[in-house]
């Protein structure tokens, strides 16, 4: 082989190894140049707000993915919390910390009713919350007499500080997404209960005959993915002080998107945080970039989307480049 053919394909062994950090680093330049704004500390801040709460969507979602399965109700759980919480201070007058509990048993009702036919009626994760997201939209439909929002304008400000506030000058709904992810990265990445959810994810099997206790772990990943979800339906609902039927399925998308991403990542294909927390950061990125850039409605959804594709099949290419 020529010097210059082994020269080309070292490049492209480099850019196969290291390239969604390339394109991200591209993407961040191309983004700087067009708009110095996109720079300003203001506008990174903003993304990182923007993001959290796509961030603690696919944190839950990261958790079911790891144990092999799927779960495409993370909206359900996100509009039963907020649904839950308006409610008991609006119709309840309970106070802002018991509405939130009040939210997060909201969710974790739909993790319950995933675990029940995942582990009960042992039906497949995708055909389960699929099931789980069409009656949880008839309900909220039903309940909302066609789907009106739930408005609380009188919304005590210690709930509403879960989205307005701030901590040490950093919005309060970024801290909760990073105390989250540090959480979630300790326990999947750090801890034992880890380690036994990725050998249920890599071979079910192999898990049952080494004596992990398989059907309990499911059903706590369930329900405490659906609780995450809730917290995220918490921040929501105190952000524009109402609860939104079904608003919670515009975070389903991308929330897959980061946790394959982040997966894609990772040497072994594995759901991790870090590869999460890339993901939504991605995203976030490239959708304030183009929101800077004043493109029409239409053709900033197309690009995103063929952007998210292209990220998709080159951190697949990256992680077989890895393993290769």
């Amino acid at each position: 082989m020529s010097s210059s053919a082994t020269r080309q394909n070292h490049l492209v062994q480099i850019f196969l190894r290291f390239g969604f950090l390339i394109v991200f680093a591209v993407f961040f330049v191309l983004f700087a140049v067009w708009n110095p704004v996109f720079l300003q500390g203001g506008n990174l801040l903003n993304i990182v707000e923007g993001s959290a709460i796509l961030l603690i969507m696919a944190l839950g979602l990261t958790l079911i993915v790891a144990t092999g399965g799927i779960d495409l109700s993370i909206g359900i759980a996100l509009d039963f919390g907020a649904a839950f919480a308006v409610v008991a201070m609006s119709s309840y007058g309970l106070d802002w910390f018991s509405a939130a509990c009040a939210g997060i048993i909201g969710g974790s009702l739909v993790g319950l009713f995933n675990a029940l036919l995942v582990v009960g009626l042992r039906i497949s994760p995708f055909l389960a919350t699929l099931s789980t997201f069409f009656i949880g939209s008839s309900v909220q439909r039903i309940f909302t007499n066609g789907g009106g929002p739930i408005s609380y304008r009188r919304m005590p400000e210690e709930f509403r500080n879960l989205a307005l506030g701030d901590v040490l000058g950093v919005p309060t709904e970024a801290v909760i997404a990073t105390v989250l992810a540090l959480i979630y990265f300790l326990v999947l990445e750090r801890s034992i209960w880890g380690r036994q959810i990725h050998a249920i994810g890599m071979q079910r099997s192999a898990a049952i005959v080494a004596g992990i206790r398989v059907n309990r772990i499911l059903i706590l990943c369930f329900v405490c993915a659906a609780m995450t979800c809730a917290v995220g339906g918490l921040i929501a609902a105190a952000n524009i002080r109402m609860f939104t039927p079904l608003s919670g399925f515009s975070y389903l998308l991308d929330a897959i998107a980061a946790v394959f991403i982040g997966a894609a990542l990772h040497p072994r294909g594995r759901p991790n945080v870090l590869g999460t927390v890339a993901g939504v950061l991605f995203l976030g990125m490239i959708a304030n970039g183009l929101n800077l850039m004043g493109l029409n409605f239409n053709t900033k959804d197309a690009l995103q989307g063929i952007i998210l594709v292209s990220a998709l099949a080159l951190a697949v290419a990256q992680r077989r480049a890895r393993s290769s």
